[in-house]
């Protein structure tokens, strides 16, 4: 399928070449058509998350959940999504203003850079950049600066509570998050999230991480839960003690910002969880890997049967990651809300010496085997 779109780019670029227009133009306007389609698939995706977690939640509450909205309920996030663009938008009098603004745009732009080098297939990531793992944790840590500019510039104690207790715990889970990715990037050889997935899928299924690094799969799964401020670690925006937190003045479009933030995370974390332990693209499914065989022997040409291998490539990736979404969204509505002391002890006290012990022993082993 890239092949294709390759021969499809060359294609357009003789095309604008005989137009008159300049190389570097069409260069730009393919950056931007790439962006464009990136910010509309992760657009996409929040109202799915939404409607997913209301579902699920009904479930494990015995509820029914959104019905009356289209099927099921499928319309009710368009709907509230066009209830927040109707909203009046609010600016504190007492407040930074043009802080106020700059808050959720903070917090939305980098989850949205981070999608850049998510692999769905091993042709299709929009940047392989070779230190694409770190360069996850790098972006997302600017966006507790984000909740911090939101908190302070909204004049209210509420908010400026909540705005350091996302700094505080995003500090907290963001080194062993790095520790783990570190360890896997060890065993791979390189930060490239490409080849972290062709190194897991030489062996099949038995060659994923989760087998080869436990500890660090647990680890992992625990800071990207704290990192997303998932529950039982959404401390920043606890209705019962801080009135919802950095989000206490928001109304409106902004607070719809801060809402596509908060539900973007998950849907870029779970794609990371799927590529650094669960083998990304790769499916060890005999059926799967039979029936693109298959297709492919049947057909004289070859343009189908990698249509067909990229397709399965991105359900595969994608299965995997909603699976990671749907444990996290269980794990919202079955464990308790902790308290603050016990977050920061549990990413300092434990988190950290687990995740740098186990990138000791993968660092050693790797050692031994060199030697």
């Amino acid at each position: 399928m890239a092949t294709h779109i390759e021969i499809y780019r060359k294609q357009l670029v003789q095309l604008f070449n005989e137009l008159g227009f300049a190389t570097t133009s069409f260069e730009s306007i393919w950056i931007l058509v790439s962006t464009l389609a990136l910010v509309t698939g992760v657009t996409t995706g929040v109202p799915v998350i939404a409607w997913l977690e209301r579902k699920v939640s009904a479930g494990v509450q015995q509820r029914t959940g959104p019905e009356y909205a289209g099927p099921l309920g499928i319309t009710q996030p368009l709907a509230d999504g066009i209830k927040l663009l109707l909203k009046e938008d609010i600016i504190p009098s007492k407040g930074d203003a043009w802080l106020f603004v700059t808050g959720p745009v903070v917090v939305v732009t980098p989850v949205l850079i981070s999608y850049l080098v998510i692999p769905f297939d091993q042709n299709i990531v929009l940047s392989d950049l070779g230190i694409g793992a770190s360069s996850w944790v790098a972006v997302s840590s600017i966006v507790p600066l984000g909740l911090l500019i939101a908190g302070y510039a909204s004049n209210n104690k509420y908010s400026s509570l909540g705005g350091p207790r996302a700094a505080a715990q995003s500090i907290s889970y963001e080194i062993p998050l790095a520790l783990c990715i570190s360890s896997v990037s060890l065993l791979s050889g390189s930060l490239s999230t490409v080849d972290i997935v062709k190194t897991q899928s030489k062996y099949g299924f038995f060659g994923w991480n989760p087998w080869r690094q436990p500890i660090g799969f647990i680890a992992f799964f625990i800071s990207s839960l704290a990192e997303c401020e998932r529950l039982p670690f959404d401390l920043p925006e606890a209705e019962e003690e801080l009135v919802a937190g950095y989000q206490t003045e928001y109304s409106g479009i902004k607070f719809g910002l801060s809402y596509v933030g908060s539900h973007s995370n998950p849907l870029a974390s779970s794609p990371f969880v799927t590529i650094l332990y669960l083998g990304g693209w790769d499916s060890s499914i005999p059926f799967l890997e039979n029936l693109g065989r298959d297709f492919s022997s049947s057909n004289s040409g070859g343009e189908s049967s990698d249509v067909l291998g990229s397709g399965v490539s991105i359900i595969t990736t994608l299965s995997k990651s909603y699976l990671f979404i749907f444990i996290s969204i269980l794990t919202r509505w079955t464990l308790p809300r902790v308290r603050i002391d016990q977050l920061l002890d549990l990413g300092w006290k434990f988190l950290l010496p687990i995740a740098l012990g186990n990138l000791s022993s993968t660092a050693s082993f790797q050692l031994l085997l060199i030697s």
